[in-house]
């Protein structure tokens, strides 16, 4: 089509640096085994539905039920006419489960860091972030006029010497991830929450990637390093473990009742559908009595990790579930998770620039769904293709 050959140019470019990806159309729901469009079916490994809930009876029930009583949408945006009983109620349900006095509820975790971090800085701010934060941090600050300080990933002295530096600022704003997306570390948060403190700044966790996995229950990173009371604002996600979509920020009840009158991303989208609360409140239900998903999550993780360390493969720095196997360069990790599809493992390829040029890798996402033949399975076709390519 006429006017857009610099994108087309753009995309040829892509190909020709092999890091051009098409979509994958998945005949059916999020499962550890999964059928492609063509009828085949893979071992998936990529997913971040860690706990298995996106098949769960109890979800799906309350779903269909929901339905029943609300239709299947809310009808507005929450200023008007969106706010329905079930909202609130989960809100209500998702601050006595974090241990916060509130939280707000956004479609997504996306959006929550868009909403919250444009919503909280202004220009005589500063935000200092870690470098390998997620991509919707990073947007979140872009969408302000704030003043921005990267330091180095996990570099605890370097955040000392930025503190140190912005002492003239009105707030101060510490953000991290709570569980690094493409490394699968863990933030050293309790060293991050005494420097705050002894500089007089705020923290703030992104705890996508750790809702529902860290901490009793999966309450997330400050649950787990049991700082209580000394986080001040936690984002959590229910698109992964929890198994639906949307995010929220737990927080105080100021926050909240400020986010609601400021936070764009909060105030011009429609609500959740009322069927996808619902079933947010009944996960949060499971992760309260069905502990031996998340004890399986993590038993699954470890002794994989382990299985592919001793095989010789690069894990980086996993602590978690998120286990990379690094590659490379990033043709040849896009190579790599294609030739993993033929021998039927669904590992998908992660390349510049989400990750450094030379940190090309495939992605494991281990899960409490898989059990431990399908985790024999992965590991004969990884040590397979790892050997193919040298990497073991």
């Amino acid at each position: 089509m006429a006017g857009f050959q610099h994108i087309e140019r753009q995309l040829n470019e892509l190909k020709q640096a092999g890091r051009y990806r098409p979509l994958t159309v998945w005949e059916g729901g999020s499962d550890s085994w999964m059928t492609l469009d063509n009828g085949r079916r893979v071992l998936q490994m990529s997913s971040n539905n860690y706990l298995g809930l996106t098949q769960h009876p109890s979800l799906k029930t309350a779903a269909a039920e929901a339905i029943g009583t609300y239709g299947v949408g809310a009808g507005s945006v929450r200023t008007i006419t969106g706010t329905l009983d079930i909202h609130d109620t989960l809100e209500r349900r998702l601050a006595e489960f974090k241990g916060t006095e509130a939280t707000l509820v956004f479609q997504s975790g996306f959006t929550t860091n868009q909403g919250v971090l444009s919503s909280i800085l202004g220009p005589d701010d500063v935000v200092i972030s870690d470098e390998l934060n997620h991509a919707s941090i990073i947007d979140g600050i872009r969408l302000t006029k704030t003043n921005k300080r990267i330091y180095g990933h996990k570099d605890l002295d370097q955040l000392e010497a930025v503190l140190k530096e912005c002492g003239g600022f009105r707030q101060r704003l510490v953000v991290t991830d709570g569980v690094f997306s493409m490394d699968g570390d863990i933030a050293p948060l309790p060293q991050i929450v005494e420097l705050a403190e002894r500089y007089d700044a705020l923290v703030y966790v992104d705890d996508a990637h750790a809702s529902g996995v860290l901490g009793k229950h999966g309450k997330g990173s400050t649950d787990h390093f049991g700082l209580h009371g000394r986080v001040h604002i936690q984002v959590g996600t229910l698109s992964k473990a929890i198994g639906a979509v949307g995010g929220y920020v737990a927080s105080s009840q100021v926050l909240k009742d400020y986010l609601t009158h400021t936070a764009r991303a909060f105030l011009f989208s429609t609500a959740l559908p009322p069927s996808v609360a619902a079933t947010c409140l009944a996960a949060i239900e499971v992760l309260r009595n069905e502990p031996e998903l998340t004890e399986r999550l993590w038993n699954n993780a470890n002794s994989f990790r382990a299985s592919l360390q001793a095989a010789g493969f690069d894990t980086g720095g996993s602590e978690t579930p998120i286990i990379p196997i690094i590659v490379g360069e990033p043709a040849r990790a896009l190579d790599f998770s294609r030739r993993l599809l033929e021998e039927g493992i669904c590992a998908q390829g992660i390349v510049y620039p989400t990750v450094a040029m030379d940190k090309g890798r495939v992605r494991l996402i281990i899960t409490a769904q898989h059990t431990e033949e399908d985790l024999a399975f992965a590991l004969g076709a990884l040590t397979k293709v790892g050997k193919e390519f040298g990497l073991i």
